[in-house]
């Protein structure tokens, strides 16, 4: 075998398992789908308001809405999908929602 060819073969390798996926632990996955699966159960947002010495009055505002709560999707199955997708596993435990 030519070292071009056995050069070429090791790149193709590196490459597989820089694709391979990474397992998440079960418990941060289930953190996250958690946030994903409120977030599904309607729009969240939040708004800040204040006063300070050097600028005076401050005020902001922020509204999030997902894909999952326009399509409509049940929080439960966004969080099913969500650690089945991370995890390769059904979830462990139910979502704290």
């Amino acid at each position: 075998m030519s070292f071009s060819r056995l050069s070429a073969m090791m790149i193709l390798l590196a490459l597989a398992a820089a694709c391979t996926p990474v397992p998440v632990d079960p418990e941060e996955a289930a953190r996250e789908c958690e946030e994903r699966a409120r977030a599904a159960q309607g729009p969240t947002g939040t708004v800040t308001a204040g006063v300070n010495s050097n600028t005076g009055g401050f005020a902001g505002l922020e509204i999030g809405i997902t894909s999952d709560f326009l399509l409509g999707k049940d929080p439960l199955a966004v969080y099913s999908d969500c650690v089945w997708n991370l995890t390769g596993q059904a979830p462990f435990r139910p979502p704290e929602l």
